[in-house]
């Protein structure tokens, strides 16, 4: 269908590792075909827009039906046009696309009609803009948002279309609770991973057990610039990386009323905080040691997964609270020379951290590293 409406196109399929003949069908018909490891609908999406050459770009699901000329970018029209469709097919009760609209209206104050269309066109500028994706099913969402906060014209075209809808029953209601839970964390704070990958930040969550070093975690995540380590945030003085290095201690002295305290909740979400280079990684650190501490487990096991699966991401938020929990059932259970020997050592892992790498020694150590993979989404 692609091939005779865009004749001159490249076409470019993300396979997000189907279990059907999609990707063989597909290159039959002459399309580039990239057999990706599935990560789902926004991280496929980007990484073909990484494999696609520059300029426009028209984004269509596999099942859609009908003809999509209208919808793509010419040089009278810029910006991004959405496909909305002329009739409705199957579907649930409405209540993500109703939450996407309300998301997008609250977080860049326009009015869409059809938030969730996979079918769109954007010009280079609106490529530049959007991408990479937020992940899941997320991605149209948050594509919206970021075009409309970028100040890109959007417009909602209304095409005669048809595709595969999801139904009524378990499997689609599983489909539904899915994506509304990829909208809602698409359209909060999100950040660029170390392979280039834009995730959520869910370290929030962990705001249930450490509302305030959370909060202060977050001001590191939404606000943070370049500077990494003690040395570059103080030769900067005025960032968040300070906050985080004098706020921690400084709200750890006033609860314990101890200098010692306050050194091993602020050394221990620091030492965490180093530790999150990696999917997972502060995660098992943290899991290893809360099981002897009695530390809370409950946001750290709901976040692993997605954490491990490259969906979402810890930030300074998560890894410095998770590492002040820490700190905190230390201090409750170490007295005398053992909190000491325990400052000692943190300080000893914060001071070596600021010469080299944490992440380059479990990477060179078999042990470590076989470990640090263990349970880890495919690269």
């Amino acid at each position: 269908m692609l091939r005779e409406q865009f004749p001159d196109a490249e076409v470019i399929v993300a396979d997000d590792g189907s279990r059907d003949a999609t990707a063989d069908r597909a290159e039959e018909g002459g399309a580039t075909v990239l057999r990706l490891r599935r990560r789902g609908k926004g991280q496929a999406l980007s990484s073909a827009e990484r494999a696609a050459p520059p300029g426009a770009l028209l984004l269509v699901d596999a099942d859609v039906q009908g003809d999509l000329r209208p919808l793509r970018v010419e040089a009278t029209r810029t910006g991004l046009r959405v496909a909305r469709f002329a009739r409705r097919e199957g579907g649930g009760l409405g209540i993500a696309k109703r939450a996407a609209r309300e998301l997008i209206r609250l977080r860049a104050g326009i009015e869409t009609a059809e938030p969730l269309s996979g079918q769109r066109a954007l010009d280079a500028q609106t490529r530049r803009a959007v991408f990479p994706l937020a992940p899941g099913f997320g991605a149209e969402t948050r594509m919206t948002i970021d075009a409309a906060r970028g100040g890109i014209p959007i417009e909602e075209v209304t095409l005669d279309l048809a595709h595969r809808a999801t139904g009524r029953d378990l499997r689609g209601f599983v489909h539904r609770g899915r994506q509304l839970a990829h909208i809602a964390l698409a359209a909060g704070p999100l950040r660029v991973n170390y392979r280039g990958v834009r995730l959520p930040l869910v370290g929030w969550l962990t705001a249930v057990h450490e509302p305030v070093v959370a909060a202060i975690g977050l001001a590191d995540d939404l606000w943070s610039g370049p500077e990494r380590g003690f040395r570059a945030h103080l030769q900067a003085r005025r960032t968040t990386g300070v906050l985080k290095l004098v706020g921690i201690p400084l709200y750890a002295l006033f609860r314990t009323r101890s200098i010692s305290g306050a050194l091993l909740v602020g050394l221990s979400a620091n030492a965490l905080n180093q530790l999150d280079t990696k999917p997972g990684r502060a995660v098992k650190a943290y899991l290893a040691l809360a099981i002897p501490l009695r530390a809370p487990l409950g946001a750290a096991v709901l976040i692993a997964p997605y954490d491990l699966r490259e969906m979402a991401m810890l930030g300074d938020s998560g890894s410095n609270a998770l590492g002040a929990l820490l700190g905190w059932s230390s201090v409750s259970r170490l007295t005398g020379r053992g909190r000491w020997f325990a400052i000692g050592a943190l300080a000893g892992l914060t001071a070596f951290g600021e010469r080299t790498s944490l992440g380059r020694i479990i990477e060179r150590t078999p042990v470590l590293r076989h470990v640090d993979e263990w349970g880890r989404g495919p690269k």
